[in-house]
């Protein structure tokens, strides 16, 4: 019978642990049921994707001036604002062409208290002014009126000027669809992203944009329809992480018609959303608070906000 001499028995054991560490750490084994046979696999695996040419906003500035909107936490087109529930806050102006009526459950105290159809469940906090056609809310109020420097003005050059940022960042050239329309689970450097297929969502993980150490780097993102973030389905709150220097007020979403933004409530969107046809954030009855960094500006129709955090970049 042969034998094995004693100083080769270790490599009996040794090899096949050498071999599985090898396969693991090269990304092997069974796709299905894994190494151990245990059936895992990875879940919101993040894809990076490689850099296009780079979209750089001027040192100190934004790619796409907004002009007048930029004070903006959220705009109403010429439909108005409703919020329902009490832990709305908007960090900088609330607005719309829209009469002062057209404006619910918000209220301000600059400069002194106007309330904007407020009630015991529904009064959202705008920590700057509020501007829309008259009737002013009350006779205490300086909204709602009309002429040279009056709120109705401020809302109608705002809305002009939101409007010539929407026809700037539509008429970039268009750019890539790395997801096929989903940006859950990316890691993008700056440039243009247009949806193929007209939608863009975030659903089944965060999006995440990578500034690579250059606070001017910028994104646009494109798109003819909708854009959703949060889901699948009504829960799941999804959103955007920013790192190695990105900033909110270089993001942008140019979307063609409406944007639904968390409606199970919760999440964390980032950028300057202009819109054509409204926006939704979260929905009645939900308490976790839905948070976006940046700006909501719809042309036409109306926003809508359940207990929403705005907080407008800064400059």
């Amino acid at each position: 019978m042969n034998q094995t001499s004693p100083s080769s028995r270790p490599w009996k054991w040794l090899t096949p642990v050498l071999l599985s560490s090898l396969v693991a750490a090269c990304g092997g084994g069974d796709p299905v049921l894994g190494l151990n046979g245990a059936g895992t696999s990875p879940v919101n695996t993040v894809t990076v994707v490689p850099p296009g040419p780079p979209l750089l906003a001027p040192p100190g500035s934004t790619l796409v001036p907004l002009g007048l909107a930029s004070t903006y936490g959220a705009f109403g087109g010429s439909a108005g604002l409703t919020n329902q529930g009490l832990l709305t806050v908007v960090n900088g102006d609330l607005g719309t062409t829209a009469v002062s009526t057209a404006v619910t459950g918000f209220f301000n105290n600059k400069p002194t208290n106007c309330r904007y159809t407020t009630t015991g469940a529904n009064a959202g906090l705008v920590n700057g002014n509020i501007n829309t056609a008259p009737p002013a809310p009350n006779g205490t109020c300086p909204e709602g009126t009309t002429g040279i420097g009056s709120t109705e003005e401020a809302a109608t050059l705002a809305r002009a000027d939101a409007l010539t940022a929407y026809n700037d960042l539509a008429g970039l050239p268009s750019g890539s669809d790395p997801g096929a329309g989903n940006l859950a689970n990316l890691v993008l450097a700056s440039g243009v992203y247009t949806a193929a297929g007209g939608t863009f969502m975030i659903q089944g993980g965060n999006l995440t944009l990578d500034a690579r150490g250059d606070p001017n780097s910028t994104w646009v993102f494109q798109m003819a329809q909708t854009l959703t973030v949060g889901g699948p389905g009504a829960a799941f709150p999804q959103g955007v992480v920013l790192i190695n220097g990105a900033q909110a007020k270089n993001v942008y979403w140019q979307v063609g018609s409406a944007a639904t933004i968390n409606a199970g409530g919760g999440g964390t969107m980032v950028g300057t959303i202009i819109s054509q046809a409204g926006a939704a954030f979260s929905t009645p009855g939900n308490v976790a608070i839905a948070t976006l960094n940046g700006r909501v500006l719809s042309l036409n129709a109306s926003v809508t906000m359940v207990n929403t955090v705005i907080n407008v970049p800064a400059p």
